[in-house]
């Protein structure tokens, strides 16, 4: 008999800002191995209760606005008391743009108890249960901001080096307890929220030339990783940051150097 070590039959996921992009195809990725979920969202309730029919209905779902640091506690203590979660996916964030000159502290403020306070609120309530009982997985979605950050999403970029941080903390203290905590860093992935963007064939090609692998990703290109991290075949990677970015984090594409015509 063959073991298969990518199996997640008996695992329960929680993840978060599920009900579209990355968090939508993480979600049906772990489904599809074996995986029970609960999904969260925040004021996106028609798209999230439409991923849950899809995975058969009895799909326990949680709303919470990140942003505000009473909800994160309840959302906390509501996802542990639902029933033991075994894998946490922490894929919510918020992304604000705009010249940093012009940054507002609710600006600030927002971004550090979305994209750090709440998961390390989170982390306190889940991690501990999942280090006693022996077996655990958290991973958490960067960025390739973190590495090569902009201004105008400076603090977005400062956060998400933050969370990779805590990632790696909490995941000295837990990792011989059989807990595994882990990154992955997209960079251009197109989704619903930047689709009006990519629609654009003039931006489409200018991101496209950037990237070594010609084109931009999709949330499909990051599923392999994610069930990757989740399962037994990851049980001896932990701290690790894994970029998906067709090459982007390498350097910018070549510039293609065209002859001149004689």
């Amino acid at each position: 008999m063959t073991v298969d070590r990518f199996s997640l039959v008996g695992k329960r996921a929680l993840v978060t800002g599920a009900s579209s992009g990355i968090g939508r195809a993480v979600a049906l990725g772990l489904a599809e191995h074996g995986a029970s979920l609960v999904l969260h969202h925040y004021n996106d309730e028609a798209a999230v209760q439409s991923l849950a029919q899809s995975l058969g209905g009895a799909v326990p779902v949680l709303e919470a606005d990140f942003t505000k640091p009473d909800a994160v506690a309840r959302f906390a203590q509501d996802a542990a008391a639902l029933s033991e979660i075994d894998i946490l996916i922490w894929n919510a964030a918020i992304e604000r743009r705009g010249a940093w000159q012009d940054l507002s502290q609710q600006t600030i403020a927002d971004h550090v108890a979305a994209n750090f306070a709440a998961l390390v609120a989170v982390a306190q309530h889940l991690v501990p249960p999942m280090a006693a009982r022996g077996w655990g997985r958290v991973v958490a979605t960067g960025s390739i901001m973190a590495t090569r950050p902009r201004a105008e999403t400076v603090v977005y970029a400062a956060m998400k080096s933050a969370q990779l941080t805590t990632i790696r903390a909490i995941g000295r203290e837990v990792a011989s307890s059989g807990v595994t905590m882990n990154v992955v860093s997209p960079g251009a992935i197109e989704i619903e929220a930047n689709a009006h963007l990519y629609a654009a064939e003039s931006f489409r090609a200018a991101v496209s030339a950037k990237i070594p692998a010609g084109r931009p990703g999709t949330p499909a290109d990051l599923v392999g990783a994610y069930v990757y991290l989740c399962s037994d075949a990851a049980a001896y990677v932990t701290g690790a940051d894994i970029p998906i970015n067709g090459g982007w984090s390498i350097g910018d594409a070549p510039v293609v150097q065209t002859s001149a015509a004689t």
